[in-house]
C-alpha cells in the first residue's frame, strides 16, 4: 500500500468497535418460522437494503438466548458465509432485529464512523484480503478472527465523513438502477409467460426430440480440452473455462455455436443455455449435454420457453437417482411432450422478447459501468491517493470533489 497522508492511521478493525458491543455472530440454531417473532438477519439478506418486511423470524425464546448479537439501526451486517464480503447497514425501519451464525455484527465507535467503515470494506483492496483469507473449498467462510484483523485507512473523522457521503452518491444511483431493473425483470417475466401460455393452447402437440438431435461429436481428452459450464441457475448464462488439465481418461465432446446445452444435475434448477460463437469449439462432457436444432425451432423461443420457472420447476418426474444427485437424461428429455407453436409465432415470440430482454441489458450494463466508476473512485478516496476538502459544496459533482493529492 502508497503511504498514507497526513493524520491517516491503519486500524485493526476490532480497534473501531465498541469494547461492550464486539464483533459476533448469532444465532445458531433459528428453529422453525415463527409468526410475529424476532426478525433475524441471515446471509442472503445482505448485500442491499435490508427489507424488514421479507426477514425471518425466530421465537422470543430462542431470540432471548442471544443478546449478544441483537442489531440495531446503523449496526453494519456483514456475510461470514455464502456471498462473503457482501453487508449492509441496518435501516431506521428495523428497530431491533438478530443475526444468524453466518453474519457478524460491526458496531462502530467514535473513531470511525459506519457509513465509512461499510465503503472501506467494500473496496477492491479490503475485498481482496477477504478472499484471501477466507478458508475452506465446497464451503467457505472468514472466521471471526479473521474479520476483526482486517486493516483499515483510516482518515480523520471530517474526511471519513467526506468520503462517505460521495461514495454514497454512487450507491444512490447504483440502487435506484437495481430497483429498476427488478421492476422490468418482474414485467418481462409476466409478459414471457403470457406469451408463452397463450401459444402452447395453440401449439401442436410434439417431443423434444421432433425437432432436437443429441450431439456427440468426440472431442480432445481432459487434459487439453477448452471446457464450458452451466451456471447453476443459469437462466442462459454459459462460462467458459480456459484452464487446461484434469484427468485425460474423461472424454469430451466438441461443442458449436448455436447449440443448446443444458447441466443433467442442474436441469430443475433452469440451467439451460444457448452456445454463442465465442464458445464455437469448446467441450463439455456428457453431463453438460448439448443438442443440434432443426428449422421447426427458433432457439430464442426455445431458451426463453425453457428457463421459465413455470417450466424446469415442474419436471421432477424426469429426474433419476438420489436427492442431491438426481439427474435427468437426454433420453428422458427427448422423449418428453411439448406444446410447439408454429414457427411463425415462434419468431414473433422471440422478437418481442428480444426487444423486452435488450431493455434489461442495457440497465446491466449501465450498472456495470457505474460499479466500475465507483470501485476506480473507491480506490482513489480509500487509500488517500485523491484527498477530499470536507468543507466542499455538496452541490459540486463527487469527481470535481476529488482532486489528486500532492
Amino acid at each position: 500500500m502508497r503511504d498514507l497522508p497526513a493524520k491517516w492511521e491503519i486500524a485493526e478493525l476490532v480497534n473501531l468497535v465498541p469494547k461492550d458491543k464486539p464483533i459476533v455472530y448469532g444465532i445458531v440454531q433459528a428453529g422453525p418460522e415463527f409468526p410475529g417473532g424476532v426478525p433475524y438477519i441471515k446471509s442472503s439478506d445482505v448485500g442491499g437494503n435490508i427489507d424488514p418486511m421479507s426477514l425471518s423470524r425466530t421465537s422470543p425464546a430462542i431470540a432471548a438466548k442471544y443478546q449478544r448479537s441483537v442489531v440495531c439501526p446503523g449496526d453494519i451486517v456483514f456475510s461470514l458465509r455464502g456471498n462473503i464480503g457482501e453487508l449492509s447497514i441496518v435501516p431506521e425501519t428495523l428497530p431491533e432485529a438478530n443475526l444468524t451464525q453466518g453474519t457478524a455484527r460491526i458496531s462502530t465507535n467514535g473513531r470511525a464512523l459506519n457509513t465509512f467503515v461499510a465503503e472501506a470494506l467494500r473496496s477492491p483492496a479490503l475485498q481482496r484480503r477477504i478472499e484471501i483469507v477466507s478458508k475452506g473449498s465446497t464451503f467457505r467462510e472468514i472466521s471471526l478472527e479473521e474479520l476483526r484483523r482486517l486493516e483499515i485507512p483510516l482518515p480523520p473523522l471530517p474526511e471519513q465523513h467526506k468520503i462517505a457521503e460521495i461514495l454514497r452518491t454512487w450507491d444512490t444511483a447504483l440502487e435506484a438502477l437495481t430497483t429498476l431493473r427488478k421492476a422490468k425483470a418482474r414485467r418481462f417475466e409476466g409478459l414471457r409467460d403470457k406469451l408463452m401460455a397463450a401459444a402452447s393452447r395453440i401449439g401442436r402437440r410434439a417431443l423434444f426430440g421432433d425437432f432436437l438431435t443429441e450431439s456427440r461429436e468426440p472431442g480432445t481428452d481432459g487434459a487439453t480440452a477448452r471446457k464450458i459450464s452451466v451456471r447453476l441457475y443459469g437462466k442462459g448464462a454459459v462460462e467458459k473455462i480456459d484452464t487446461r488439465g484434469g484427468s485425460s481418461s474423461t472424454r469430451y465432446y466438441r461443442r458449436k455455436a448455436g447449440q443448446l446445452i443444458w447441466s443433467k444435475l442442474d436441469f430443475l434448477n433452469g440451467a439451460f443455455a444457448l452456445l454463442g460463437p465465442e464458445l464455437d469449439g469448446y467441450e463439455s462432457t456428457l453431463d453438460l449435454p448439448a443438442f443440434d436444432l432443426s428449422d421447426a425451432v427458433n432457439p430464442i423461443w426455445l431458451i426463453e420457453y425453457l428457463t421459465r420457472p413455470a417450466y424446469y420447476t415442474r419436471q421432477i418426474h424426469l429426474a433419476r437417482g438420489q436427492r442431491k444427485a438426481r439427474r435427468v437424461s437426454p433420453e428422458d428429455w427427448l422423449a418428453s411432450p411439448v406444446r410447439l407453436p408454429d414457427r411463425r409465432t415462434q419468431d414473433r415470440i422471440a422478437e418481442i422478447l428480444s426487444t423486452a430482454r435488450h431493455e434489461l441489458t442495457l440497465i446491466d450494463s449501465e450498472i456495470e459501468a457505474l460499479t466500475r466508476q465507483k470501485r476506480g473512485l473507491m480506490q482513489k478516496l480509500l487509500t488517500g491517493e485523491w484527498r477530499v476538502t470536507p468543507a466542499a459544496s455538496d452541490d459540486d459533482h463527487p469527481e470535481k470533489e476529488a482532486h489528486h493529492a500532492q
